[in-house]
């Protein structure tokens, strides 16, 4: 199994065989010196320890080489199997015997190095380990001494370069002066000993790791040094081979502004406008591409952080809380100086988000499965038997074709929709915080919202939505468009002549005048927003959306109108304050557009577009407070067909609650009263006064006989809410198809209406929606997040739908199905949320035993139905875990706390699909509107009596073309990397571990140099990062002055 060569000693054999073997380099003189290990241990153990104790230069040479075929040839587990043994151990014991003698034998010191870089890396503890040994100052007092010699330096550097993973190592190792000896050993640009320089950067970037090190670095001005050194070495690089040495360079740079005085520092040299140089000349050769990220996140990373333009980042609309002070408190507080956060904190919060995935599941079996209290005496339910009028209805209208009779809440709906319908605009008071009508007490200067019943329907909320525009691959942001809206990011920066910045409208300044030749944007009326518009170019508009009322966040949604263009010329509009860390505008969502030109000419269309479109982070920053906030950019073109149109763009297709109220009616009035009963009530008043619609849909019994109306009576119940969230209009458009398949003829909707009593509550949010929020209510709360006790001043329409199962389920009418429709901005298709204990246990890695556990499996049932009939629909995408962050969500809570297996949230994309006929296409109204009509094909699957409902006859007329789905996992993002990063990296990518040992290998390998002892032609070195040329006080160097 062992071979010898001339000059080395090979292992053919494998780990297993080595076991138990005594290696035959125990020669009869090295045995001497050995300490004799236990008869037990292994032929490895055996080899580490003779590493230790060998005072035999060929024997150490030997079980070297032997470690090194075994690391070569080695799979991950075998090297994990090495360093578990102590191979790490025995590596640094023989680095520090061998080295502190007088005179250091490099034939065996250079193979112990090499061995000890290829394992380090691979070794999480090496550094520390290295410490404890004493081997970290003794690997940089080799160095020093051996900084005339390229392979025994690199060698050296490697072995730091590893033992840096460490910080307390690293910060031991710039203690004792070593940041400024690797820092030395770099050149300006020369053609000799690469491997070394390399091995120079990347050990020097490695030093980098710790706050006290890059203090160090800048206090030094070292970062000038760097910067002239990286271009330098770019001005060659590519007829040389020299970027993987720039890539280090640009390594060092990054890990140098982790801090804001790096940061500053490099600003102050010139840094951006430096590297916005050499990225051009990179951006002309295909070799140099590699470096243009790092230096495009570099840049970005390093643009002086700028204040939005606003005089507080609170919304510009306030709304009195009741029991609470009207006035405003102080929410804007001074920022801290000194907590100042890094980028390096920055992106370890992202990742900790992904890492807690598991840990936000809930474990705890007895939560699962345990029902809480109700969170009210049961005296209160029996309030809720008015919003189950099929219970008390006597239907004495059967058999005459009149209008249904409508109940008192109906009726006082009724008169509320004709206020609604022709109701005036009104102003929501940005001083006072109150409320106000504009006819009484509202000031010009008054920001624009809306009191109840007082929204005006809009022409555009009933036009139609052209659907579907192609979006295959070729659509997703480009490379040379996002690096191109990064660029003329940098360019505002650096350049600042033709830059207008001047304001052009102010939500809470209608006095403002706006220049003749620009656009005109206006967003006071209902769901809009947009807070404030500036005029940054010629052609390219900066704009700020209206943080949720009474908050400082929550920044998505947008609608607003613009006016005043000029035809046939692209104008940019960047959206700076958005919140969310990715988007689907990367992926080939686009904003969408109505105008007024096109409907007067009989196309009155909202349509996608926009062009350019790219989302990405920037270099904007609140303008007070809120230290940790992040924004990013949502930056689009868009060329207006006329002059001086008037057009309205939107985050999505727009679904107003003045456009609700008269659907409702509209539906009302277009059921066949002898089929179908249709009873719209006002579930609650919000805290604004807006009526709460709920509405019950269920088919007339056949007669007014014993059986019919038992049968009436003892329908389950189905119940759907929606819009809790206002900006995600898109599940008001499958709530809109929901109820206008139930109320229609359909034999499917027929047959469910015989089957079900449904209870819809179409929008939770009224307010919200209203006044153009993104998340939350007046009350600045997630009302999803609000379900465990919600309150009943504060959350009115939770409350009371609470209260409404609640009731159900004191009944024994227990909703057999609850769904919560949603809308979802970073993923594509459409999918459920739903309950699952088992799952939860398995995904999280619990120690309860599943196995045993017994769980009904129908909640899968409707989501596997809709992977069958919803061509939009993804059951891969679909998962059933339940998180304690979400404890408080109605799908949790009505599976909890009512005992409904199928609970679910369904997740509606804004953008597209990724799958099935809608593959590469961006859906609008009409494939959402389908989506909420198959959602109640799929109920067919969990009712009692399939057969009844001929079932299987109606999901067999399904084209099985629809079917065909190739969806994706559920825990991994739907989309691809991003060509620009939206999160700009803390860091380049860390060295490749192949690199360097490919690196390593080739040392070691390389015919022995030439050692030059005479002395002469010390090189000049930098100190201080400013270029001076000082002479070296060392003998040697390691690069001759030819270099």
């Amino acid at each position: 199994m062992f071979g010898y060569g001339r000059s080395n000693f090979t292992w053919n054999g494998t780990l297993r065989e080595l076991e138990g073997r005594r290696p035959p380099c125990f020669t009869e003189r090295s045995r001497p010196s050995m300490t004799a290990p236990p008869s037990s241990s292994s032929g490895l153990e055996v080899l580490l320890s003779t590493l230790q104790n060998a005072g035999d230069v060929e024997s150490t040479i030997n079980i070297l080489n032997v470690l090194d075929e075994l690391l070569s040839a080695g799979t991950d587990r075998r090297i994990h199997y090495m360093i578990t043994k102590g191979c790490s151990e025995a590596l640094l014991t023989a680095l520090v015997n061998t080295g502190r003698s007088f005179s250091p034998n490099f034939h065996l010191l250079l193979p112990l190095l090499h061995l000890l870089a290829k394992i380090g890396h691979r070794d999480r503890r090496i550094g520390v380990k290295a410490e404890d040994a004493g081997a970290a100052l003794l690997t940089l007092n080799l160095l020093r001494q051996n900084i005339k010699y390229a392979r025994r330096a690199a060698a050296c550097l490697w072995v730091i370069q590893v033992f840096s993973s460490s910080v307390s190592t690293a910060n031991l190792i710039g203690e004792n002066h070593g940041l400024e000896t690797v820092y030395r050993l770099i050149p300006h640009f020369t053609t000799k000993h690469l491997h070394a320089i390399k091995a120079a950067v990347d050990a020097f970037a490695a030093l980098l790791c710790t706050k006290a090190n890059v203090c160090s670095v800048v206090s030094k001005g070292y970062v000038a040094g760097l910067l002239r050194l990286h271009e330098d070495w770019h001005a060659k690089a590519v007829q040389h081979g020299a970027v993987a040495i720039c890539h280090s360079l640009l390594r060092c740079l990054h890990k140098v502004t982790h801090s804001t005085a790096g940061r500053q520092a490099f600003v102050s040299q010139g840094g951006i406008r430096l590297l916005y140089g050499t990225t051009q000349t990179c951006l002309l050769s295909k070799d140099l591409e590699s470096l243009v990220e790092p230096s495009v996140q570099l840049m970005r990373k390093c643009l002086t952080k700028t204040p939005l333009p606003l005089t507080s980042d609170w919304s510009a609309y306030s709304f009195p809380m009741p029991g609470r002070a009207h006035a405003v408190p102080a929410m804007d507080a001074e920022p801290d100086e000194n907590s100042e956060e890094t980028e390096e904190d920055d992106n370890e919060a992202e990742d900790s988000k992904e890492a807690d995935f598991d840990e936000d599941l809930e474990t705890d079996l007895h939560k699962l499965r345990l029902r809480p209290d109700p969170d009210r005496p049961k005296e209160l339910l029996p309030q809720y038997s008015r919003l189950c009028p099929e219970l008390s209805h006597d239907f004495q209208e059967l058999g005459l074709c009149s209008e249904p009779e409508k109940s008192s809440a109906a009726s006082s709906t009724s008169d509320g929709d004709a206020a609604l319908l022709n109701g005036s605009q009104s102003h929501l008071s940005g001083t006072d915080g109150g409320w106000s009508d504009s006819s009484t007490s509202s000031s010009a200067s008054d920001p624009v919202g809306h009191t109840a019943a007082l929204a005006q329907l809009e022409a555009r909320d009933f036009h139609s939505h052209r659907s579907i525009l192609s979006t295959g691959p070729s659509f997703r942001t480009k490379v040379r468009e996002a690096r191109q809206k990064v660029f003329e990011d940098v360019q505002r920066f650096l350049i600042t002549d033709g830059i207008i910045n001047q304001v052009v409208f102010d939500l809470e300044d209608s006095s403002l005048q706006c220049p003749s030749d620009s656009l005109r944007f206006f967003s006071g009326f209902e769901c809009g927003n947009l807070r404030k518009a500036v005029r940054v170019r010629r052609w390219e508009y900066d704009l700020i959306l209206n943080a949720d009322v009474n908050s400082s966040q929550h920044t998505q949604w947008f609608y607003f109108e613009v006016s005043n263009m000029v035809a046939e010329v692209p104008y940019r509009f960047n959206v700076i304050n958005c919140e969310k860390s990715n988007s689907q505008f990367n992926y080939g969502m686009q904003p969408v557009l109505y105008s007024v030109t096109e409907a007067l000419e009989g196309r009155p269309h909202w349509l996608r577009t926009g062009t350019e479109i790219c989302y990405f982070r920037n270099h904007f920053c609140p303008a007070r407070g809120r230290r940790k906030t992040t924004f990013y950019t949502l930056t689009f073109t868009i060329t207006f067909k006329h002059n001086e149109d008037v057009c309205y763009l939107a985050y999505h297709y727009p679904y107003t609650y003045s456009a609700l109220t008269a659907h409702l009616k509209v539906l009302q009035n277009s059921v066949d009263p002898a089929k179908v009963f249709f009873q719209q009530q006002v579930l609650c008043c919000t805290l604004a006064g807006n009526p709460c619609p709920v509405v019950t849909i269920t088919a007339r019994p056949a007669s007014r006989g014993w059986k019919d109306m038992h049968q009436v009576r003892n329908r389950p119940c189905i119940v759907l809410t929606g819009r809790v969230h206002p900006g995600e209009s898109n599940a008001s458009w499958v709530m809109k198809g929901t109820l206008e398949f139930l109320c229609s003829s359909d034999p499917v909707a027929q047959s469910l209406r015989e089957a079900f009593v449904f209870k819809l509550i179409p929008m939770l949010n009224p307010d919200g929606v209203v006044n153009g929020t993104n998340r939350c209510d007046l009350s600045s709360e997630d009302l999803n997040r609000q379900w465990s006790k919600p309150d009943p001043v504060l959350c009115p329409t939770i409350y009371h739908t609470k209260g409404l199962l609640y009731y159900l389920n004191s009944i024994g009418r227990t909703p057999l199905v609850f769904c919560d429709y949603h809308g979802h901005s970073r993923k594509k298709n459409v999918f459920l949320y739903g309950c699952s204990v088992k799952e939860t246990l398995w995904q999280s890695g619990s120690a309860v035993n599943t196995v045993g556990l017994k769980e009904d499996p129908g909640y899968r049932t409707i989501p596997k139905t809709l992977d069958r009939l919803a061509p939009a629909f993804s059951f891969n995408s679909c998962n059933y875990l339940v998180e304690k962050s979400r404890s408080a969500t109605a799908r949790v809570v009505v599976w909890r706390e009512m005992g409904v297996l199928r609970s679910y949230t369904m997740e509606s994309t804004h953008n597209g699909c990724d799958q099935g006929i809608y593959k590469g296409l961006q859906t609008g109204t009409k494939e959402l509107q389908e989506m909420g009509g198959k959602f109640c094909h799929s109920l067919l699957s969990v009712t009692k009596d399939v057969k009844s409902l001929d079932s299987q006859r109606l999901i067999g007329h399904i084209d099985n073309d629809v079917l065909d789905h190739k969806s994706h996992n559920c825990f991994e993002d739907d989309e691809p990397p991003c060509v620009e990063q939206i999160e700009y990296s803390a860091d380049c990518p860390a060295p490749n571990g192949a690199d360097l040992d490919s690196d390593v290998n080739a040392n070691a390998t390389a015919a022995d140099e030439q050692e030059d002892n005479d002395g002469h032609g010390e090189a000049k070195v930098r100190s201080g990062g400013v270029g001076r040329a000082l002479q070296s006080s060392a003998r040697g160097r390691l690069f001759p002055p030819a270099m």
